[in-house]
């Protein structure tokens, strides 16, 4: 079967096991292990003191909170991404066998912040370096086989980049062989003409 919140895939098997999980606690606490995932998600962060007491009548052990979190930050997250509505959500949860007051609070909880959460999905979404700058030099390096010396070129790329998250610039030294090299430039140059075509 499939499900929205999963992108319209089938629901992971460790969702499934978890779900029971969570069944085992009250539906008011469930709610409020919501809010404390849905503030993680925003950035910021979980108070794992008060999860460990939202889930000490169900006799959690360390485990089962830290997979409660983790399926509950899934389904949160996954339904902010795919942008799924608390109704269908309430429903699907409940088909997986969520029961009903719980599905309901965590939609509450979902409803509540859904703008929120995609907001933060979209800014953290496919953050990507900036190229700063590219040099090369070609290096012979001496191999000597039975017979004779030969001299191999060999091909150093040093790369600029600044990093996507900590916003400083990183060095990537690369050595390839003549031969890699070649290849390299030419699927450069492939990517390039269809990069192009794309504008």
């Amino acid at each position: 079967m499939r499900f929205r919140f999963c992108g319209d895939l089938d629901c992971p098997d460790w969702v499934l096991a978890e779900i029971s999980t969570l069944a085992k606690i009250s539906s008011v606490k469930m709610k409020l292990l919501c809010v404390q995932v849905v503030k993680d998600l925003l950035g910021q962060g979980i108070d794992y003191d008060k999860a460990t007491k939202l889930t000490a009548d169900a006799k959690f052990e360390t485990g089962d909170i830290k997979a409660s979190i983790a399926v509950l930050t899934f389904i949160l997250s996954s339904a902010a991404k795919h942008d799924v509505d608390s109704d269908s959500l309430s429903s699907e949860l409940q088909q997986l066998g969520l029961p009903k007051e719980h599905s309901t609070g965590l939609c509450k909880a979902y409803e509540e912040q859904h703008s929120a959460l995609q907001q933060r999905l979209r800014r953290s979404s496919l953050r990507l370096g900036r190229l700063e700058a590219v040099s090369w030099r070609v290096d012979y390096t001496l191999s000597s086989s039975e017979l004779q010396e030969v001299r191999e070129p060999t091909v150093q790329l040093r790369l600029q980049a600044q990093g996507a998250e900590t916003g400083s610039t990183e060095t990537t030294v690369v050595s390839v062989s003549a031969d890699k090299f070649r290849v390299l430039l030419t699927e450069l140059k492939q990517a390039q003409v269809i990069m192009n075509g794309l504008q």
